[in-house]
């Protein structure tokens, strides 16, 4: 398995110099867990993913208390399922942990493992995650404890099903090909990933030791893409031949009643831009509990499905989640929008980046079908999206538009600060007239480029 290897890595590694330029380097992709919490414009920020992804309603009304006692009350759901803390101090991150604990929520140690958000209940599941997720964390504890292994390494199982994570990029990917055989992947989603090794269980953990192995072999900060295809076809000789298999796993929407093909129902909500204030989720959880909820499944895609509803209930619930700022509507055009938390609740935000996402919508709704991200970010940090999108960065100027990448890269276009509500309308109908019969919103601004998409925000 590679494990005495590993301690061997990790007994070299300590003794390590460490450059304090690389540090740096290295600081922005740092996962801010509970150990090392993230230093932000509104404080510390804390990310966590509670074992399996799930919480009882209890638990998650004592995590948002404990959000409005130790931090500033904001709690986020990112991309992927996980769940972010703001605002805290140095001094109440100890105690937000002392609340987690006190709660009964395990927070696993490691990489985070994300699963099939309805494991164990999906009578579509293909294999159980669950299991998996346990058999990698016993069996190779300690290649997942390495501190030779990046922060913000990721591992995905998909179960398959109902709702499987096929959508779900990672460095690691184990897939469900079959009841107890497994695929294992690396470096994309389930469309992307390159196949390395195909077989029961123990194969399947065996494999990822061997890849937790090389990327400890590499270095702090290597991730999946990183390991030279050549080493890789030595430790997997067979990978070839197993290229075309693919994923079972389904993809339906997160907002919704959704009935599962046993008779049960779960209900489906995203807090709006996947974030809310503790009072408006303390609010919704009381009700969902009072109403039968029996618990949470975090999910990627910014939401959580509420487990245990009578059907006869969940109207109800689902008018509350709109009062309370929560979609619980399938095409939510907000759901294309990946907004920070933005000025007024960050420091470092040169905008209010969801009072502009609320009057894009407002504004220019056709330009939300589906094809693309529109990315609000307060500043050149691009905290909420880290991938390439259409994206908006604050400045102290006004706006940079960046049409295909990240908060931090170079413009396309300059906005003075009151020029933006024409500069997305002009945007917007550029786009209306000059889009092709079937042609993606992305589409034509990729056509337009950033020349044509210039000459039109220049426009008087």
């Amino acid at each position: 398995m590679g494990i005495e290897t590993a301690k061997a890595i990790d007994s070299r590694g300590a003794t390590d110099g460490r450059d304090r330029a690389a540090a740096k380097r290295r600081a922005r992709g740092a996962c801010p867990a509970l150990a090392a919490p993230m230093p932000t414009g509104d404080g510390l920020l804390v990310r966590l993913r509670p074992a399996g992804g799930a919480l009882t309603v209890s638990q998650f009304s004592a995590l948002a208390r404990s959000a409005t006692a130790h931090g500033n009350g904001i709690l986020e759901i990112t991309a992927r399922g996980n769940l972010q803390i703001r605002g805290l101090r140095a001094e109440t991150v100890g105690q937000l942990a002392s609340d987690i604990d006190a709660a009964g929520i395990t927070v696993p140690d490691g990489p985070a493992i994300e699963i099939s958000p309805l494991h164990g209940i999906d009578p579509e599941e293909v294999s159980d995650p669950a299991a998996m997720e346990l058999a990698l964390r016993s069996k190779l504890q300690e290649l997942l404890a390495s501190p030779r292994l990046a922060p913000k390494l990721s591992i995905v199982i998909d179960g398959g099903g109902t709702f499987g994570l096929s959508e779900l990029s990672a460095d690691i990917r184990v897939v469900a090909l079959a009841q107890a055989h497994w695929l294992v992947a690396i470096n994309g989603d389930g469309a992307t990933a390159t196949p390395v090794a195909a077989g029961p269980a123990e194969a399947a953990v065996s494999a990822v030791g061997e890849i937790l192995v090389q990327l400890a072999m590499l270095g702090q900060g290597s991730r999946a893409r990183d390991i030279d295809p050549v080493h890789l076809q030595t430790h997997f000789p067979a990978m070839a031949a197993i290229r075309s298999m693919q994923s079972c796993s389904a993809r339906m929407p997160l907002p919704g009643l959704h009935r599962l093909a046993d008779g049960k129902a779960v209900l489906g909500v995203r807090p709006e831009f996947g974030q809310t204030r503790a009072s408006d989720l303390t609010a919704l959880l009381d009700l969902a509990k009072a109403s039968g909820a029996t618990a949470i499944r975090l999910a990627p895609g910014r939401g959580f499905f509420f487990l245990g509803l009578p059907a006869e209930r969940v109207p109800a619930i689902e008018a509350a989640a709109a009062k309370y700022g929560f979609s619980a509507q399938a095409g939510d055009k907000a759901e294309h929008i990946a907004a920070c938390a933005g000025a007024g609740a960050c420091g470092s935000g040169f905008y209010e980046t969801r009072t502009l996402a609320r009057r894009i919508l407002a504004a220019a709704p056709d330009l939300f079908d589906g094809s693309l991200t529109l990315h609000l970010s307060g500043c050149a940090k691009g905290c909420a999206h880290a991938r390439p999108a259409l994206t908006l960065t604050g400045t102290a100027e006004g706006y940079d538009l960046i049409l295909n990448g990240l908060a931090m890269d170079r413009p396309d276009e300059r906005i003075a600060g009151g020029r933006i509500d024409f500069a997305i309308e002009r945007l917007a109908r550029s786009i209306e007239d000059n889009r092709g019969a079937g042609e993606s919103t992305a589409a034509c601004l990729t056509r337009l480029g950033a020349t044509g998409v210039s000459k039109v925000l220049r426009q008087e």
